[in-house]
């Protein structure tokens, strides 16, 4: 399982597929920018539908260096077929601390909310 740095991850926002594997209240709280929402748990399930091309670039990642679902759905993945997965092991925790940009969920309704 290929493992990548923040600046790696930074370099492909573009070209890469981010998928974030906690489940939905994390993701919803906020997330890294153009993630799409894979819980460890349901990869085989919804994997499928959210990620077609399984030849894509797919970088994973979870809360921090210490959180395994990332690594866990990555190894699911890799299974599937997907051909070109890596690990951010740094997650949440890395993407955060060096102040880098994060959507929220909630913003974004209330926002919506707002302008209705």
């Amino acid at each position: 399982m290929k493992l990548i740095d923040r600046n790696t991850l930074q370099q492909q926002l573009g070209r890469a597929t981010l998928v974030e594997a906690l489940p939905e209240t994390y993701y919803r709280d906020w997330h890294l920018p153009k993630a799409k929402h894979l819980p460890h748990d349901q990869v085989r399930r919804l994997a499928p539908a959210l990620l077609p091309d399984r030849s894509a670039t797919i970088v994973v990642y979870c809360a921090s260096s210490s959180c395994q679902n990332s690594h866990i759905a990555a190894k699911v993945l890799e299974q599937m077929g997907y051909a070109d997965v890596a690990v951010y092991a740094g997650g949440k925790q890395d993407w955060q601390e060096a102040g880098l940009p994060v959507e929220r969920e909630q913003a974004a309704a209330q926002a919506g909310m707002l302008a209705a």
